[in-house]
């Protein structure tokens, strides 16, 4: 079997197809020429530990590298000093003993002197680091630390009083020879999070390593990157792909997370192609087989997803905050000192666009509308009427966007005219995702371009068996605002290469006409619903 596509552990060149890491690398090995002790924390399937081992493999040339993981550690090994010491000296010598492993330069006299604390049991911290001071001290290179998996530990404070020693080690790295530099990988950031969050326990700060160095390398897959990748699978199966195309097509919906690029390759591969409408791997990798691994993607259940919705059960504070951000339309500033935002690019909900907050990808964003809606959907008149309604809207195959408007300014004024002002400019864009998610749901998918989403305009873009429809969701302000909204709204047709548009106003002005009407603008046919 040749390389694949991996969303499973960390990525190997002889096994899986990968983007090119070299300059990452060397973007991280200046860090540790410099001697620096930093963390690589990103969220959750960012590309961590393929690049950790992608490191040691780079750097053993000219370092030692004692590569751990603490995803192997018990919790009962974080009860006291002692257990942990032991457990780390053993984890310590297990690998430099690994024969795969082929580290040397070490001193065979400071190797079993760790073995020989690890029997006694009474090693402590203290002899720990008396240890591997005399181990670094006589190694022919210097030793370079890294260690994977280390959230399993963040929260314990004998990992504490361990970070209180490297710390203490490296600010008298002048008399001291502990290690060259230490590269620790997580989720949590440990050099400036006060505290790994748990509402279910005692926050315990993590401020003993202060000493670590900014890790600002980006780790996400940019266009060039993904096409790189796609280029070496090209190679190999000769499918006549155009592999800059289907990048930055992946790159759009995904901002390059690595995992959700990885996972929508995998899927066009081994589920998309070879299925009816794909039948092999040249149909497959055309921009509707990856629409439709889109698609797939969305609707599976997967760790990754499961791990973004729990951290919204967890912490109310950040799900509020990207109900706000989705569908009210607030603009809300970036500020790393806001610990509800800090925790939100944590787990890579959010980033930092131009100075505010936005949704990392179209993946997550769709997901948190799913999940969102879906919280409403017993109770919602709206997409009772969507559901009841959804087979009248195709034809031939093909979505009548314009009668889905006819259809919802009815319901929308039957159920919602009379309400406050207030509520339709909070709710109404939420109504409309409601009526239409039955509509689309199982075989068309949406977005909101976050370019466009804020008070008063929004623009939602359907996917639909190839076809794509932008519908503008805005706030009457009166006529000259809609006349500049039509020429946004043209505009942003020319960038999808689009003749027809459609228009959807929440117009508060009694004396309104409610309808749906069709103008031409500009070369171009916009379809524009009122209620």
């Amino acid at each position: 079997m040749g390389r694949q596509f991996n969303v499973n552990g960390a990525c190997f060149p002889d096994e899986h197809y990968m983007i090119d890491l070299n300059s990452r690398l060397e973007e991280i090995r200046r860090l540790v020429d410099d001697g620096k002790y930093f963390v690589i924390n990103r969220a959750r399937q960012y590309g961590k530990t393929t690049t950790m081992w992608a490191l040691k493999e780079y750097l053993k040339k000219e370092y030692i590298i004692l590569f751990l993981s603490f995803q192997r550690m018990s919790s009962a090994v974080f009860q006291d000093e002692y257990s942990f010491a032991r457990e780390f000296a053993n984890m310590l010598v297990r690998t430099v003993r690994n024969r795969r492993q082929k580290i040397e330069g070490l001193s065979e006299n400071d190797i079993c002197a760790l073995e020989a604390g690890i029997l006694s049991g009474g090693m402590n911290l203290a002899d720990l680091f008396d240890m591997l001071n005399k181990l670094c001290e006589t190694a022919v290179r210097p030793v370079v630390l890294m260690i994977d998996e280390v959230d399993n530990a963040s929260n314990n404070q004998v990992f504490l009083d361990f970070l209180g020693f490297l710390r203490s080690y490296y600010l008298d790295r002048k008399q001291y020879a502990v290690f060259h530099s230490v590269i620790l990988a997580g989720v949590y950031d440990i050099k400036n999070l006060k505290q790994k969050i748990r509402p279910e326990e005692n926050h315990r700060y993590n401020s003993p390593w202060n000493i670590a160095a900014d890790f600002d390398i980006d780790m996400s897959f940019c266009p060039k990157d993904i096409r790189g990748m796609l280029c070496e699978y090209e190679k190999d199966h000769k499918t006549g792909m155009d592999c800059a195309q289907i990048a930055s097509m992946i790159y759009d919906y995904t901002s390059g997370y690595p995992f959700l690029v990885s996972r929508i390759c995998k899927l066009t591969d081994e589920k998309i192609a070879g299925s009816d409408e794909f039948p092999d791997k040249s149909s497959a990798w055309t921009r509707a087989g990856v629409m439709e691994a889109v698609k797939m993607l969305l609707s599976e259940d997967n760790t990754l997803f499961d791990s973004l919705t729990g951290k919204l059960a967890d912490y109310p504070d950040l799900k509020r905050l990207l109900h706000s951000l989705l569908f009210v339309g607030n603009s809300i500033p970036y500020n790393r000192l806001n610990d509800s935002l800090k925790m939100a690019e944590m787990f890579g909900f959010i980033k930092n666009a131009g100075g505010n907050v936005t949704i990392s990808n179209r993946i997550f964003e769709t997901i948190l509308y799913n999940l969102f809606l879906s919280e409403e959907i017993l109770d919602s008149e709206m997409h009772r009427a969507g559901l009841l309604e959804k087979n009248q809207f195709v034809r031939n195959g093909c979505l009548d966007m314009k009668l889905v408007l006819e259809k919802f300014v009815l319901h929308f004024h039957e159920l919602y005219g009379d309400q406050e002002e207030r509520f339709l400019e909070d709710a109404g864009r939420k109504y409309f995702l409601l009526y239409l998610r039955p509509i689309i749901n199982g075989v068309g998918n949406y977005y909101v371009e976050s370019r466009t989403r804020n008070l008063e305009r929004t623009d939602v873009v359907v996917d639909y068996l190839g076809e794509q429809f932008v519908i503008e969701l805005k706030i009457w302000r009166g006529n000259a605002y809609n006349e500049r909204g039509e020429k946004q709204l043209a505009e942003y047709l020319d960038y999808y290469r689009l003749k027809k548009g459609y228009m959807l106003s929440f117009n508060f002005n009694k004396k309104k006409e409610i309808g749906v009407k069709e103008i031409c603008f500009g070369g171009r046919i916009l379809v524009e619903a009122v209620v």
